[in-house]
């Protein structure tokens, strides 16, 4: 794949040209508020992982409407009694789920308790999943994906839910015993880079506890750029929608402005590490960098910082990248 987006000199400054909705903030403050005023009700199973040095349990808690939301929960077996251990959230790229109980434990593995979130209507694509989407909106006219579910209002969206799932996994996750609640990391590839970037700016002044967010290549950037120049999807359910339905564009962007990660990472006030790849046709690097620059924003300019990956297309970094992140977070926890 050839560098088909902007150079990366203008990469540099490229902001985005989509424009916040007046009301994003209320619309995400009604939205955290009707979800935290039901039960979280987390539950952890321990189960048999089949591994001798990780200790795993299975995951339950309510996620948006009280939908109970799957995830797994990794941690060390070799930890101290009674220790706590910073937690690294993990959100899953499009079509994917939690996968199976000993599919992904590697942030485990380098000593901290690993949360993984299964992502609710997903779980039919490269890795498996357990928790269905039992929206009404989940039956509307849409595209056969879920760019376009529920897009015909901010309220029935399909990834409001799935950010409020988003947020309140991170409230599970400080639930259990073995995580320091102080000491939470979001992070996440593609769909899940999006997702960490929403979720970093919705918990600010929400939640405390997170210290850090590692969006990698994110999804669910720049809207209104990546529906124009992305030849790969999911970026072209939107537009293979708007081709039949051509007269609901601005509608639509309408609603999806709502849940760009150019506005809600915003009000993000963690540190973060971001990766853009600058042959990636599914997550163009303009959409990435339109987030990396404006993430934090309104909260006084966290530290941040962004890998660039020239050569590479929507894998990035790959092993590379998780090389620094571990790095990035031995350091921000030593500090």
């Amino acid at each position: 794949m050839p560098l088909f987006d902007l150079p990366l000199e203008q990469l540099r400054d490229y902001t985005s040209t989509a424009v916040a909705p007046a009301d994003l903030d209320a619309f995400w403050d009604r939205t955290i508020t009707e979800a935290r005023a039901l039960p979280l009700d987390a539950v952890f199973e321990p189960v048999d992982n089949y591994l001798t040095v990780i200790d795993t349990f299975d995951v339950t808690f309510s996620g948006f409407g009280g939908d109970r939301i799957k995830g797994w929960l990794h941690v060390p077996a070799d930890r101290e009694p009674g220790a706590q251990l910073p937690v690294v959230v993990e959100y899953i790229g499009y079509s994917g789920g939690r996968g199976l109980v000993n599919q992904n434990t590697r942030w485990a593995q380098a000593g901290y308790a690993h949360f993984i979130m299964d992502t609710r209507g997903q779980g039919y694509g490269g890795v498996s999943g357990d928790t269905p989407d039992p929206h009404p909106s989940a039956g509307g006219v849409n595209y056969a994906g879920l760019m376009t579910r529920g897009a015909d209002h901010p309220d029935n969206y399909y990834f409001r839910r799935v950010y409020v799932d988003a947020f309140r996994a991170v409230e599970a996750a400080q639930n259990h015993p073995a995580v320091d609640p102080s000491k939470v990391v979001l992070t996440g590839v593609s769909q899940g880079g999006g997702i960490t970037v929403a979720t970093a700016g919705l918990v600010a002044g929400r939640l405390d506890g997170v210290i850090a967010a590692l969006p990698d290549v994110p999804f669910l950037q720049d809207f209104p750029r990546a529906i124009d120049i992305t030849p790969r999807g999911p970026y072209p359910e939107i537009a293979s929608f708007l081709g039949r339905h051509r007269d609901r564009y601005d509608s639509i962007l309408a609603v999806l402005n709502y849940f760009d990660g150019v506005h809600v990472g915003r009000a993000a006030t963690v540190p973060a590490l971001f990766s853009a790849a600058q042959m990636d046709d599914i997550c163009p690097p303009s959409t990435v960098f339109a987030s990396y620059n404006n993430y934090g924003l309104d909260a006084g300019a966290p530290e941040k910082d962004i890998e660039v990956y020239r050569f590479n297309n929507h894998e990035g970094g790959q092993e590379h990248h998780w090389v620094r992140q571990l790095q990035y977070l031995r350091k921000l926890l030593s500090s």
